[in-house]
């Protein structure tokens, strides 16, 4: 096995896809005509999008990540030399700040955000 992707249920594709290439200087990668679902380029392992409405019609019970809601039991971590700076460029992209950038116990600089829908995003320095 080998791990393929992720994909975010989302409200609003477009929205979520501007929000995560301005927020961490991603790109698409690839945009279904039908504009339900996209990709960002993130290197070896796919960031996917999809909307809910896509959950909704195939009847699958989801519960939706909202800002205004407690964050998901999961997270998303992007690995970079320069947390600092990457940090506050999702907060000025409108990244909610949970924790600045600090460094942990085992020496590597940690800091959370979460996204326009309440997801948590960790923003790291290799390990």
């Amino acid at each position: 096995m080998k791990f393929g992707y992720t994909i975010l249920y989302v409200p609003h594709l477009e929205d979520a896809l501007s929000f995560y290439e301005r927020a961490f200087g991603l790109t698409r990668k690839f945009v279904a005509e039908s504009g339900f679902y996209g990709e960002l380029d993130t290197g070896e392992t796919t960031l996917s999008f999809c909307e809910e409405d896509r959950l909704t019609s195939e009847g699958i019970p989801f519960h939706p990540s909202r800002r205004e809601a407690a964050s998901p039991a999961m997270e998303i971590a992007f690995v970079t030399p320069d947390v600092e700076k990457k940090y506050q460029q999702a907060v000025s992209a409108g990244a909610t700040p949970v924790r600045a950038p600090k460094e942990a116990p085992w020496g590597q600089k940690v800091a959370y955000v979460r996204d326009l829908n309440g997801v948590l995003v960790e923003i790291c320095s290799p390990i």
